[in-house]
């Protein structure tokens, strides 16, 4: 199978990288849908090869002779903002298509300056996409067909009322494609309501994790995980390692315990400028840094080929995030290796994880990090803490002395 068997005219088969030789499964499976004008929702894993399933027809639709934005994609964060733009601007430039990238964090003149050259296809997060519709800045009254990335996503950060006001602002009539690599029931109440009459693709078993990914886990105790983290660093030569840890301190402080072992590493999270998580997401792709240690928002967007390692330094408090996780690394039909820390205090989340993914997960010891930590059922976590009885003879004791402060006197 190749391109030039999907229904995509000369033009756009000619403009694809050469590096993308034959298309992947999902875009098999999308195109010639989504270039006949039909509704599209997707079940596609991270690394499926899914931006150029929609983007390709997307670009492939527009009419160059007219000016005005056509083409919608809407993505829930900045970074895979930025990742979807660098996928598709070749193939967009190549047949002089104007394109937009629409996010907060940056620069809004040069944004305005971009909008002036009536652009015919724009990639955006809905908060400041529904803000220049709102201002009048943008017009997407002609706008013809509408892209929900990563739409599981959508809804866990809270953007759906924000998509409710963007597609209500669009033409009625129009064709809208929904992607995610999950459904949960929330997400197919508003696919059909969306939705007219769409074209069903599920190229993987709902929550599944990628066959060409080595999945491991080990058991360490929690006060350890930092240290064993820099133990598996220095054994094994990867160029290349994405960790995901729960919370943004405690990134910036894994960072400073990593640079202390002669560790090259970065962080990216929230707390970051627009500027500083550019940055390191640059030099983590282009290896000048090996590790780079990023919480699960600011993760999405990070799409590197050949990704050889992730690691969960925290497992995440909700299962289907460890499926969107471990999808960083065998990407588009290569193989990788998923690394998990994990402490006693976590086995509900293995637990659930366990459940989604339909797989055993067996917990391995780790050479040179014996486990002391108790179970969670055996701590004494459950226990109700020890009252502090110096807490409540401080507390009484200040009630006691405030009762005998005398009141101001009041002047007649």
């Amino acid at each position: 199978m190749s391109f030039d068997n999907l229904t995509l005219n000369a033009k756009t088969v000619t403009a694809i990288p050469s590096q993308f030789d034959k298309p992947t499964e999902i875009q098999q499976a999308v195109i010639p849908s989504i270039i006949a004008g039909k509704d599209v929702l997707a079940l596609a894993q991270t690394g499926s090869g899914k931006t150029l399933a929609f983007g390709l027809p997307l670009l492939n639709n527009i009419n160059i002779d007219v000016n005005g934005l056509q083409a919608l994609i809407i993505v829930p964060t900045r970074e895979l903002a930025s990742q979807v733009t660098e996928s598709l601007e070749p193939v967009a430039t190549a047949l002089d298509i104007k394109f937009v990238t629409l996010t907060g964090g940056v620069n809004t003149d040069d944004q305005q300056q971009q909008l002036l050259t009536q652009p015919q296809l724009a990639i955006a997060t809905p908060g400041r996409l529904l803000a220049l519709i709102k201002s009048s800045e943008l017009d997407v009254t002609q706008c013809e067909s509408l892209v929900l990335d990563e739409a599981d996503r959508l809804i866990d950060m809270g953007f759906w009322p924000d998509i409710q006001a963007i597609t209500a602002a669009l033409p009625s009539k129009r064709q809208s494609l929904l992607f995610s690599a999950t459904l949960p029931p929330e997400l197919v109440s508003q696919a059909e309501l969306l939705l007219s009459n769409p074209v069903k693709v599920t190229t993987h078993q709902e929550n599944s994790v990628v066959a060409t990914i080595e999945e491991t886990l080990y058991l360490v105790n929690k006060g350890s995980k930092a240290q064993a983290l820099i133990a598996l660093l220095h054994q094994s030569p990867w160029p290349q390692v994405l960790v995901f840890i729960g919370a943004k301190d405690n990134a910036d402080a894994l960072t400073k315990r990593l640079n202390k072992s002669k560790i090259n590493v970065s962080a990216l999270h929230g707390n970051k400028s627009q500027e500083e998580r550019e940055q390191a997401l640059e030099s983590f792709k282009n290896g000048e840094t090996r590790v780079l240690i990023a919480t699960d928002v600011m993760a999405r967007g990070i799409h590197i080929d050949q990704l050889p390692v992730v690691i969960n330094f925290d497992l995440p408090t909700h299962s289907a995030t460890y499926v969107h996780r471990v999808g960083r690394t065998a990407r588009a039909g290569s193989t990788g290796c998923a690394i998990s820390l994990v402490s006693h205090s976590e086995t509900d989340y293995l637990n659930a994880i366990r459940t989604l993914t339909n797989k055993p997960l067996v917990l391995q010891a780790l050479e040179g990090f014996p486990v002391t930590d108790k179970p969670a059922s055996e701590a004494t976590a459950r226990k109700r803490p020890p009252k502090d009885k110096m807490a409540n003879r401080r507390t009484a004791k200040k009630k006691s002395a405030k009762q005998f402060k005398s009141k101001p006197s009041s002047s007649k």
